[in-house]
Parts: C-alpha cells; sequence; structure tokens
C-alpha cells in the first residue's frame, strides 16, 4: 500500500515528474509552431507529421521554419508524394474496352444517340432518363469484349424495364428491346424474368431504389445480376465470344414512363462487385484523394484522443513525442486541403467521382453512422472546406451524393436502429444548419429533385422482409414459440428504426421552412417549403390514376411527406424552431397540436376558392373549377375570406355535453391532455373578412325545409325513371353570394403569404389522397389475404390429421406448404405496415384530422357556393382516413368509443350528404352511402346511428329514396342489417340480439307516412329481385349446358345468390311491418308478390342437378353450412307466415284473398311442388330449438288449403273458359274486362294495372295509353 502512494494514474512518481515538465515546455511552444528537440532527443514535430502522413521514421528532416499550411504542402510533394509513388502513377489502357477516344487518351461512357429507338429524356445529368416512347432502348457508345465488366442502374421508376447487353447487330423496335432480339440479354425485375429471345424466370422483383448490378464475365462467357450487391446467380451462360472492338455494349429498354439513373464508372458504384472493373476509368486523382483523406483522419483521430482524456497507456505513448493534435490541426488540415482542390483543379471532371466516392466515405467516417456524432470533429472539417472558392462546386455533388444514398439505403435489421437513410439525413441536416450550405442547396437547379431524394424510403419487397424479419409467429400458429418473442423484438426494434428516419425528416423540412432565400424582395420564412409543396402538387396530378403520367414523385416521398407535416399539426412543432407558423386565428400556443387546440377554429376560403395553377385542375364536389367559375363565379376577393366556427357546434348533442378538445370531455385522440377552455363565441360559425370592422352575425340558416330536404334526398327528379320522393326541386339549393353575409375583421398580423398551418393541413389532405391511401389499400389487401391464408392452413391441417396415408395426404402436405409460404409472406406484410404505418401518434393525429374535416365540411355545407368548390379529395380523404382507423391494427380505441368519442359528426354527414346534389360524382355519394352500409354492420357503430339525430330524422327515408338503378345493393345491405332479427329462421345465430328496434320503426313510419315513396321503393323492390333471379337462373344455366364450374360464372352466381336472398329479407320486412299494403285496397301488390314468391320457386326447385346448384352457392373458403338455399327460402315462408299473421287482425271484409290469389296463378305444379319443398326442406340447419315447428305447421295448413283450392279451381275452369274467348291473353286466368284508349286493345284489369307502374305504353302496340276503360269505369 505504501508504493502505491508514490504512484500517479498508475506511473511511478518519477516518471509522471517527467511526463509534466516536458507538458510545461510544451505549453510554452503553443504561440508559434515550430520544432524544438526534447529531452529525448526528439524532434516531436516531425515525428508527428510523419505519423499523420503515414511516413518512415525520420523521413522528415528538422524544420527550420514556422510550420503552416504551405509548409504542408511542401512536405505533401516533396516526402509524401516521393513515399507513395503510386499515387500520380496513370492507369495503363484497360484491354477489353472498344471506346472512341479523346486527345488525351479518356474517353467518357454515355448513350448512343444512333441507336435510340423510341425517345428518351435527360431527367438529371448525367444519366437519368425518362422513357417517353411506348418502349425506348439504347445502347451506350462503349462496348467490351474481354475481361470482366460492370454497369449499375439505380431504379428511379419500378415498372416494366429490360436491362443487360446488346451486340451492334442487335435492332430495336418500338416492341422490340433489349433480350427480346438474338445477340441481348436483359432482366427485368418487374415481371422477374429474363430475355434471350425467349423469357425464363430469373432473380427478385425489383422496387423503386434497387441498384441494379449488370455484370458481364467474358473469361467465363457468363452474364449476372446484383441487386443491391447481392447476387441474383448467372443469368445466361456460355454467351458468345467476341473479337477487339465487335463487344457487348450496355443497353436498356423502358416503357412509357420508366426512370433510370445509369452509372458506368462516372461515379464509384453504390454496390461494386470484386473482380468487375467499371467501364468508365475512374479519374487519375482519385488515388491522391483518398490518401489525403486518409491522411485528415488520423489528424481528427489524434485530436479526438486528445479530446476523451489520458489514461496510462496514452500517457506512455507521449513518450513518442507527439505534439499535441489541436496545436497542428489548422496548418495540416488546410495544407491538406490546399492540395486536394489544387488536384481537383487541375482535373475539373474529376469533382464529382471524388465527392460521391472519398470525399462521401471520409465524412461518414468523422460524423460516424452511429450515435453518438460526431458534431465538433465534422464542424472542424466544414470550417475548412468552406474557406476554399472550389468549395462550392463540391457541396453541390455532396448533397446530391447524399440524396442519392437516401433513395438507395436499405433497413437493415443488425444495423438498426441507426440504420436505413438515418445516417446521410443526421449528416445533411447538420450541414444544412450553417446558412452558407442551405444557400448553395437553394440555389441548385436541381433542389426539389434533391428535396424529394432525402424523403426518399425504399420499400421492402419479399426478400428484402424475410431478411428483416425473419422469425414469424401469428396466434395458433404452430411455429417455434420462440418466434413470437423474436418477432415482437424485431418490429419494437424496426418500429425505432423507422422513428429515427421519420425524426430526421421533420429535421430537415424545419429548416427549409425557416430558411429566409436571399431574394429581393425579402420573404417570409416558409416560402421556400411553400414554393415546394406547390410545385410537388403540380407534379404529382394524376399521380392517383391507375397508370400515372410520368414524371410523379416516388410514393415513399409523398407518405414521408405526409408524415412529417402530420407531425407537425398534431404534435406540435415550437421545439423546432417553427413558432411563427400559427393558424389564421389560434387559441393555444404552438405546443398544442394544431388539429388539438379545439375552441373557436377558423379555415381561409383562399385555399377553396382561388384558382392557384397547381390547384385549379383539382375536381371539386360541384363540378371542374372552369365549370364553377363560369356558372357560378365567386364575386368576392378570396384574400379576405374567412370562415370561422366553434368545434363541436356541429355535433348532435348538447352543448354541455359534447366531446371538444377544450371541454370536460375530450375525444379519444386527447383523453391525456387537459388544455384551457377560453370561452368563445356563442355563434356556432361565422365568415369573417380582414377588411370590416363591424360585429360578426351568424350567416343565414337554410329554411327548417331545405335543410330537411338535403338530408332526406330528393336529389335526382331529373330522371324519368327514378321514383321522386320528395316535393322540393333541386333550385332549392341555390346558390347564394359570399359577400352578402355580414363579415368581420380577420383579427391577425400575419402576412398573407406567411405559410399557416391549414395551409400545411390542405396540403397534407392532397397527400394522403395521392400517395398514402394506396398504402393503407395495400395493408388492408395484405391483412385480408393473411386471414384468408390462415384460414386454409388450418382447414388444411385438419384434413391431414383425420388422413393417415395416400396420394391425398401427400398432396394435402404439398398444398400445406403452400398455404404457409403464403401466410408467413402475408405476417412480414402486414407487420411492416404496423410498423411503417400504424404507430400510434400517427393514428392520434389521423383521427384528429377526421374530427377537423368533418366539421369543416359540414360549415362549409351551409353555404352552397362555398360547398361546390371544396376539393374532392377533402372528402375521399375523410372517408378513407376514419375507415382506416376503424380497421386499424393495433386499434387506435375500442369499437364502442370510436365514433361516440368525437366522431359523431361523421355519422351527420354521411347520413346527409351520400344524396346531396351539389356532389355532382356520384362515386362520391355512393362512396359516402357505402360507409354507411359498412357501419351498421357492427352494433357499436349501429349504436352511433341510433343515438345520431341527424340519423334519425332523414336515414329511412333517404334509404328508400336511394333504392334506384345504381344504389340498389348498399341501401340493400344497409335494409338488411337495420332490419336484422325480425324474419323468418333469423335467429339461427344470435341476430335479434344485435337488432334495430329503432330503425324498424322508424321504416315502417315512413312507409306509412309517404305512401307514395313506398310504393315506388316496392315497385322497384319488386323489379330488381325478379331481375336478380333472372340472372342467377341463366348464369347456372350456362354453366349446367358448358358442363364445367367457370370461377368467374361461380363468383358471380354466388353473388347475385346473396343480393336475392338479402331483396327477399327486406320483402319480408315489409310484409312483417305493413301488411296493409299487400292486404288493404287493390291487390296490384299482393298479386306481384305472389307471383314473384312463385317466381322465385319455380327457379330453386325446378334444377336438374342440385350438387351443381349447391357448388355454385360456394365462395372460396365457404363451408356448405354457411351458403345453402335456406338463405332464400327462409324469407320465401316468412312472406306467406306473414300475410297469414295479418289476416288474421284484419277486417276480412276490406283485405284481398291470400288464399285465392296464390290459387288463381296459372301453374298448378309449380306452386305445389314449391310448397312441398318448403316444407320437406331440412330447416334444422337454420333454427335453433323447435320454435320453427309451430310456423311449419301453419305452412303445411296453408298448403293443405292451397291445394284444395287450386285443385277446385282447376276443374271449373275445363268446364267453363275452355271455349271462353273473353279471357285475359296476358294470364289466361282473369276476365279481359278493361282495355286501353285510343288503341282499344282489352285485357284484364290487373295484368293492366301492373303493367303502367313501369310503362306507359300499350303491351299490344306500343301506342302511348292515356287513359283505361274498366266497363264503365276510367282510371
Amino acid at each position: 500500500m505504501a508504493d502505491d502512494n508514490h504512484r500517479v494514474n498508475g506511473l511511478a512518481s518519477g516518471l509522471a515528474l517527467i511526463l509534466d515538465g516536458e507538458d510545461r515546455k510544451e505549453s510554452s511552444q503553443k504561440n508559434r509552431l515550430i520544432s524544438y528537440c526534447s529531452d529525448f532527443g526528439e524532434q516531436s514535430l516531425e515525428r508527428t507529421l510523419e505519423h499523420i502522413f503515414d511516413l518512415p521514421y525520420k523521413t522528415i528532416n528538422p524544420l527550420t521554419c514556422q510550420v503552416d499550411a504551405n509548409v504542408i504542402c511542401a512536405i505533401i510533394k516533396n516526402n509524401y508524394l516521393k513515399y507513395h509513388k503510386t499515387l500520380l502513377s496513370i492507369d495503363s489502357p484497360r484491354e477489353g474496352v472498344s471506346a472512341i477516344v479523346d486527345g488525351s487518351g479518356s474517353y467518357t461512357v454515355k448513350i448512343d444517340e444512333s441507336s435510340v429507338c423510341g425517345e428518351f429524356q435527360l431527367i438529371k445529368p448525367p444519366l437519368l432518363l425518362e422513357s417517353h416512347g411506348v418502349f425506348s432502348s439504347a445502347r451506350a457508345n462503349t462496348c467490351v469484349w474481354k475481361g470482366k465488366w460492370m454497369y449499375e442502374v439505380t431504379l428511379e421508376t419500378a415498372g416494366l424495364q429490360q436491362l443487360g447487353w446488346a451486340t451492334i447487330s442487335c435492332s430495336f423496335e418500338e416492341h422490340t428491346g433489349v433480350g427480346d432480339a438474338d445477340g441481348s440479354y436483359a432482366y427485368d425485375g418487374n415481371r422477374v424474368i429474363k430475355w434471350n429471345l425467349n423469357a425464363d424466370p430469373y432473380g427478385q422483383p425489383w422496387v423503386m431504389g434497387d441498384v441494379i448490378g449488370c455484370c458481364i464475365d467474358l473469361e467465363t462467357d457468363e452474364i449476372s445480376y446484383y441487386r443491391n450487391g447481392v447476387s441474383l446467380g448467372v443469368a445466361f451462360k456460355g454467351i458468345r465470344k467476341m473479337v477487339p472492338g465487335i463487344g457487348y455494349y450496355p443497353a436498356v429498354s423502358l416503357s412509357q414512363g420508366e426512370q433510370c439513373d445509369l452509372n458506368f464508372g462516372a461515379r464509384p458504384f453504390r454496390y461494386p462487385i470484386q473482380d468487375f472493373h467499371p467501364i468508365q476509368i475512374p479519374p487519375s486523382t482519385n488515388k491522391l484523394a483518398v490518401h489525403l483523406l486518409h491522411c485528415f483522419s488520423t489528424l481528427l483521430n489524434m485530436l479526438r484522443g486528445e479530446k476523451s482524456g489520458y489514461n496510462s497507456m496514452e500517457k506512455l505513448r507521449r513518450l513518442k513525442r507527439f505534439m499535441p493534435a489541436n496545436e497542428l490541426y489548422n496548418p495540416v488540415s488546410h495544407g491538406i486541403c490546399m492540395e486536394l482542390f489544387s488536384s481537383l483543379d487541375a482535373n475539373p471532371d474529376s469533382v464529382e467521382y471524388i465527392t460521391w466516392g472519398p470525399l462521401l466515405s471520409f465524412l461518414m467516417d468523422v460524423f460516424q453512422d452511429d450515435v453518438p456524432h460526431d458534431y465538433e470533429s465534422l464542424d472542424r472539417v466544414l470550417d475548412v472546406l468552406l474557406t476554399f472558392p472550389g468549395s462550392t462546386l463540391m457541396f453541390e455533388h455532396l448533397l446530391s451524393a447524399l440524396s442519392y444514398r437516401c433513395k438507395t439505403a436499405s433497413v437493415v435489421l443488425k444495423e438498426s436502429p441507426y440504420t436505413g437513410s438515418y445516417p446521410y439525413l443526421a449528416l445533411v441536416c447538420h450541414m444544412l444548419r450553417r446558412e452558407d450550405l442551405m444557400v448553395v442547396w437553394w440555389k441548385m437547379s436541381d433542389f426539389e429533385i434533391l428535396f424529394e431524394g432525402f424523403l426518399s424510403q425504399r420499400c421492402p419487397n419479399k426478400d428484402d422482409l424475410q431478411c428483416m424479419i425473419p422469425a414469424v409467429w401469428w396466434p395458433g400458429s404452430c411455429e417455434d414459440i420462440s418466434n413470437e418473442s423474436s418477432m415482437m423484438l424485431t418490429t419494437r426494434t424496426l418500429t425505432e428504426a423507422i422513428d429515427k428516419i421519420e425524426e430526421k425528416h421533420r429535421d430537415l423540412c424545419c429548416l427549409v421552412m425557416q430558411f429566409i432565400p436571399p431574394v429581393t424582395p425579402a420573404q417570409l420564412p416558409g416560402s421556400v417549403f411553400r414554393t415546394f409543396l406547390q410545385n410537388m402538387i403540380l407534379r404529382n396530378r394524376g399521380a392517383d390514376r391507375n397508370i400515372p403520367p410520368p414524371g410523379v414523385s416516388s410514393n415513399s416521398v409523398l407518405v414521408s411527406l405526409f408524415t412529417v407535416i402530420l407531425h407537425f399539426l398534431s404534435e406540435g412543432y415550437a421545439t423546432r424552431g417553427c413558432g411563427w407558423m400559427m393558424g389564421s386565428e389560434t387559441t393555444g400556443g404552438p405546443t398544442t397540436g394544431f388539429l388539438h387546440r379545439g375552441g373557436q377554429q377558423s379555415f381561409p376560403l383562399p385555399l377553396i376558392l382561388k384558382s392557384d395553377p397547381h390547384r385549379v385542375e383539382i375536381p371539386r364536389l360541384g363540378g371542374s373549377y372552369s365549370h364553377l367559375a363560369n356558372l357560378h363565379p365567386v364575386n368576392v376577393d378570396p384574400e379576405v375570406e374567412l370562415v370561422r366556427w366553434e368545434e363541436g357546434c356541429v355535433d348532435d348533442m348538447d352543448p354541455e355535453t359534447r366531446i371538444t378538445h377544450v371541454g370536460i370531455r375530450k375525444p379519444c385522440c386527447c383523453l391525456s391532455l387537459d388544455v384551457s377552455f377560453t370561452r368563445s363565441s356563442k355563434i356556432p360559425f361565422k365568415y369573417t373578412s380582414k377588411a370590416s370592422s363591424s360585429h360578426c352575425s351568424s350567416i343565414p340558416e337554410r329554411s327548417a325545409h331545405v335543410a330537411a330536404e338535403c338530408s332526406a334526398g330528393g336529389l335526382n327528379d331529373d330522371v324519368a325513371d327514378k321514383p321522386s320522393t320528395s316535393g322540393q326541386s333541386d333550385s332549392e339549393f341555390g346558390y347564394r353570394p359570399v359577400q352578402q353575409m355580414r363579415v368581420v375583421a380577420f383579427e391577425s398580423t400575419l402576412s398573407s403569404s406567411t405559410l399557416i398551418e391549414e395551409e400545411l393541413l390542405d396540403a397534407m389532405l392532397l397527400l394522403y389522397h395521392l400517395g398514402v391511401a394506396p398504402n393503407f389499400k395495400q395493408a388492408s389487401t395484405y391483412m385480408s389475404h393473411q386471414s384468408h391464408s390462415i384460414l386454409q392452413l388450418e382447414e388444411t391441417d385438419r384434413q391431414i390429421r383425420e388422413r393417415s396415408s395416400g396420394e391425398q395426404l401427400r398432396r394435402l402436405k404439398e398444398a400445406r406448404s403452400v398455404y404457409r409460404e403464403e401466410v408467413i409472406d402475408s405476417v412480414r406484410h402486414c407487420a411492416w405496415y404496423r410498423v411503417s404505418l400504424f404507430a400510434r401518434w400517427k393514428q392520434r393525429g389521423m383521427y384528429a384530422t377526421c374530427i377537423w374535416i368533418v366539421q369543416l365540411l359540414l360549415v362549409l355545407s351551409k353555404n352552397d357556393l362555398v360547398f361546390s368548390y371544396v376539393p374532392e379529395f377533402y372528402l375521399e380523404t375523410l372517408v378513407d382516413c376514419f375507415h382506416v382507423l376503424r380497421k386499424s391494427d393495433p386499434p387506435f380505441v375500442p369499437a364502442g368509443m370510436f365514433i361516440k368519442q368525437g366522431l359523431t359528426a361523421f355519422v351527420s354527414f354521411v347520413v346527409t350528404h351520400f344524396r346531396d346534389p351539389r356532389i355532382s360524382s356520384a362515386e362520391l355519394r355512393d362512396l359516402l352511402l357505402q360507409s354507411i352500409s359498412v357501419l351498421v354492420q357492427y352494433k357499436e357503430f349501429l349504436a352511433a346511428f341510433e343515438s345520431n339525430q341527424t340519423a334519425i330524422h332523414s336515414l329511412p327515408t333517404s334509404l328508400l329514396s336511394a333504392f334506384d338503378n345504381r344504389s340498389w345493393i348498399p341501401v340493400t345491405n344497409i335494409l338488411i342489417r337495420l332490419c336484422k332479427g325480425c324474419g323468418f329462421g333469423s335467429s339461427k345465430h344470435g341476430e335479434s340480439s344485435s337488432t334495430s328496434s329503432v330503425f324498424q320503426k322508424l321504416l315502417r313510419d315512413a312507409c306509412l307516412e309517404d305512401e307514395e315513396l313506398f310504393s315506388a321503393f316496392l315497385n322497384r323492390l319488386f323489379n330488381t329481385l325478379s331481375w336478380a333471379m333472372t340472372e342467377f337462373s341463366v348464369s347456372i344455366r350456362e354453366m349446367q349446358e358448358k358442363g364445367q364450374m367457370i370461377e368467374f360464372q361461380q363468383r358471380k352466381c354466388s353473388v347475385i345468390f346473396d343480393l336475392s336472398s338479402n331483396l327477399a329479407r327486406v320483402l319480408e320486412f315489409c310484409t312483417c311491418e305493413i301488411p296493409q299494403a299487400f292486404l288493404s285496397g287493390a291487390d296490384t301488390n299482393l298479386r306481384r308478390l305472389v307471383e314473384l314468391v312463385v317466381f322465385v320457386l319455380n327457379h330453386l326447385t325446378s334444377v336438374a342437378d342440385p350438387e351443381f346448384f349447391d357448388l355454385t352457392l360456394r365462395r372460396p373458403g365457404q363451408t356448405p353450412e354457411k351458403v345453402n338455399r335456406g338463405m332464400i327460402l327462409a324469407p320465401l315462408v316468412g312472406i306467406i307466415l306473414n300475410l297469414l299473421d295479418a289476416s288474421l287482425v284484419t277486417d276480412s271484409s276490406d283485405q284481398n284473398d291470400i288464399l285465392g290469389t296464390f290459387a288463381s296463378m296459372d301453374c298448378a305444379d309449380t306452386l305445389i311442388s314449391g310448397f312441398q319443398y318448403l316444407l320437406e326442406f331440412n330447416w334444422a340447419g337454420t333454427f335453433k330449438g323447435d320454435a320453427h315447428l309451430t310456423k311449419l305447421r301453419q305452412l303445411e295448413d296453408f298448403s293443405s288449403h292451397l291445394i284444395s283450392r287450386t285443385l277446385v279451381k282447376t276443374v271449373t275452369q275445363k268446364e267453363e273458359t275452355e271455349s271462353d274467348d273473353d279471357v285475359c291473353c296476358i294470364c289466361y286466368t282473369c276476365e279481359a274486362d278493361a282495355k286501353f284508349l285510343p288503341c282499344t286493345h282489352v285485357s284484364c284489369f290487373g295484368c293492366i294495372n301492373r303493367h303502367l307502374i313501369n310503362c306507359e305504353r300499350c303491351f299490344f302496340c306500343n301506342a302511348t295509353v292515356l287513359e283505361v276503360v274498366q266497363n264503365t269505369c276510367e282510371i
């Protein structure tokens, strides 16, 4: 222990004293950097420089002058370059390449313009190409005939491209490209095939951002391809050998709109392949630049060592007598950079290559990929580089290289969370905090292209996901139980990686938002970002089409930008330095997200009414902008208009119980937030103006009649064959100019040129529509496919357990292997979509967006003119976002809270506007109707409709009105759900527990109150069911005649049968709730009903092959128990029993004769066999218990009476009507007691009355009927 007292940091005290004495000597030399000899006889300065430049001991002679950058340059020239002689050597000419060489002996590989077939456009130098022809092809101007060569193709799009090699004899035509002709070879990752005259499977599917390495080995005569540095295997073997000067040319073929970036070696390869050489010779300065930057790294490493402190071993290393690196940094770093820039000045064409390669690698090493990043060292390097005039061009190339790296970066599980594009984004964000570098970027001609590159993310394909998520598990799987925890850990790691990348996207966008460009007149912060948004919107018009136009942005860019804006609006932005960006009127600070502030809301009308070039072609609810501007021009200056409302004012709730962000009851996106409430104006919504100082008043409300009309429908009265359900004309939705409304001053100090949050919201909605919605659609497809594949796998496992051996067991095992692979693939894709799309904060922001937009739309709908100018994507995004959240995995909130805790206004909107004539697009109205159809299928959402006053008042009448040629399918689905549980056989699966007695009563009341509406609805119901059964029978007969089960027709039969069953259920509901419509008054409805029942029974009982019939009803994955004839037979029985039950409580003297009507049908045998079939049907699979037996006995009694009545009628008809000429020639049952006028053709009154429901022409001569005379009565 005593010896320890004489030790300092583990060193002997004597040695410590020597070192401390040396420290004092060294400190005296800090003012002037000159050489001196230490006590050990060493020249510390020279030895330090030898270490930095990797020179042998005592290579540098003692320096006699002050060391500065010039001295360092002299050392590099006189010592360093002499020792490393190969750095200045020129590579000998390479054998095996034939190129056009210029006077200096170099050559440039580029596209041979004379070889182009089609049309290419150069998007960005040097070789970023886009095809503007149907199928454009071209080859390079350089060929190879010996050795190993490669070039890289970066996919800017992932469509149909054929990449490879071709000889000079290969001719390109409009539909014939690389690989389609002899002497050419190509890989097509879109179709995953290789081409050489014929196509064969090869490789992996490629995605946007992939880098494809095209390699040719002329020593083994093979061609192979690499995807992101991973070999896809040898594609072609035994290719033809070539002779000097005649070889294989790099060649590509692109379909229209496809883009790719070719690199023949003008830039370092992204994924160089060992032993394969670039066709383009690297610049001679490359070696020197690599070594100089290595010396720079050595200097920085010494500096880091000093900053991190000294331990005992580092103290011992100081015995080598190295000078402190911080004293040497300035002269050495400047000297290295002087030599570097000098070499670049001598060879200007090498700047791009050096920057993309050695310099970028150097900066990434300095900065460090993982945290903690070395910001201090990076700043030191940037400070030195920026002192040189040539640095501007260098940084331009550096920004291009970083943007390219972001586009092509892959998320690697082992490198998470600092993987993918994160390291490059972190570096560029730190660089762009320097205003001078931001100005350099902004002045670049391809500023926006680079910005999009920074926001790009390469989406993984199936093979990528297999590497990212190696272990897969799903509930109920037979996989290794450890896979569950492994997959959970993997998804958490990937989630963290995505979060890191998205955070850097936000940092970058904030830097752009804060940037004030150096222009005159001065611009405000946000102007550059606004211009970028506007140009992106302009460029991506049509991105939502099935075949997007050329030039649209990558989908990942749209998604990234949407995510950035969503985070700003939902989570706030004050901590990022954008506190200046507030809404047109705000009630909270920037720490509260715009979407969650609540209270008084406002929205500037210019975003809707102005005819900006980037928005004028966007469809509006009322039609195209040009159409609206001609018919209903905006007679107000849109720059001064602002619509305002108070949050929650559109909800059908008591003001004290409304769910708002600032109230006691908060929406489920903000249940944990506690925002102070500021009492706002009692006026629910109003329009205000900057120009007026008068007090605001509420806008004139529509009359109650007009409001009800908008909710109820009455929308398409101009369609002749559509039943009118309203006495109101469309003109009552007339347009009122905005200037007639009272306005108040717009109290804001912000200029109209300031980027405001509402403007970001508008752009975010469009980005969702163009880019995000397709991703959610794809995610939904994979989730559905996953569920379906799991069911198939479980069913196959069950069948395997039941079979012990045999050929069938072998086939089942093979099928199981296929199903298992499908499940694993679907599980991986679903996991990726959960990681990338369904983060909790994103769900929260999307939910708040839905609240905001639905309230805005309801407020704007109070004014016809403004509402008609609302872009369609507002509505489309609202509906899609709503349903994405509803089906999200994991769920955002429980289903019972989803609507009731914030989105009750959504129910009000869809109910009110699914028949709004101001929405010109029938597809949009269908979208709203489909939303209702989907929501009422779930009892939690149905409860929200039952508690919504708007739905209660208008939905029943609107549904009956909307049952027309276009909307009958969704209306039928809605009616079926509302009427569920009240029909014969409907209690099998417990549906009665979720019936809607509220809407059943409302539907009954609507039918009774408006007889004309109900009559028109019933007529269309009869016609539609008759058509559906006819289509079903025809399809069955066609398949029977062909003797095979055609998939499309089988699917069609299954769908039509389901629809027919649903229509029959709706008809059953009508007979249950409104039996008087059939039993009282004219017997037309009863007769049509009976005819329809007999018609359906005839089609079901006359099938020649019952087993074939049942097979046509089954959809893939459905068991026989779920689909059978009982689905449509049960409502037929219910219809008959409902009429019989109602007849018992109705005055028999006033009711129509049910039994007589059935007996009057001129198909006694069909009728009797049909009832016999109903009685003999196996109803045990439809009912629980024996409750149905009593009903069937009632049907049996009716059948017995019907048989007796039919037999009597048959005998009577034979006796009385054999020679009677007065029988109706239509039904051959009744007396021809009526005639048409003026044509005088006769028929029975029942047939004529039924015919006139749908047609007003004589069914004999097609003359227009003016009146019908029955004996002495006119009708």
